[in-house]
């Protein structure tokens, strides 16, 4: 399931960013800050270049770019 980004909390969307950002593996030795990081992935939230998927079994949320997101899910 997408959720659109707008309808989360201010809060609860900045945690969810730096819940990703922070994940092992995501920062590839990348010494940009934190800050810095979480504004990228907002602006690619913001311009529709990366979504936000939750999986209703899991109860989890991840973070995709939209270009890996199955083309049915976008329909």
């Amino acid at each position: 399931m997408l959720i659109p980004h707008h309808l989360l909390e201010t809060d609860t969307l900045i945690r969810l960013i730096e819940d990703f950002v922070t994940r092992e593996g995501t920062d590839n030795g990348d010494e940009t800050p934190l800050e810095t990081r979480v504004q990228r992935v907002r602006q690619a939230l913001e311009c529709g270049e990366a979504l936000i998927l939750f999986e209703p079994d899991s109860q989890q949320c991840q973070l995709m770019a939209k270009r890996d997101v199955p083309k049915e899910w976008l329909d």
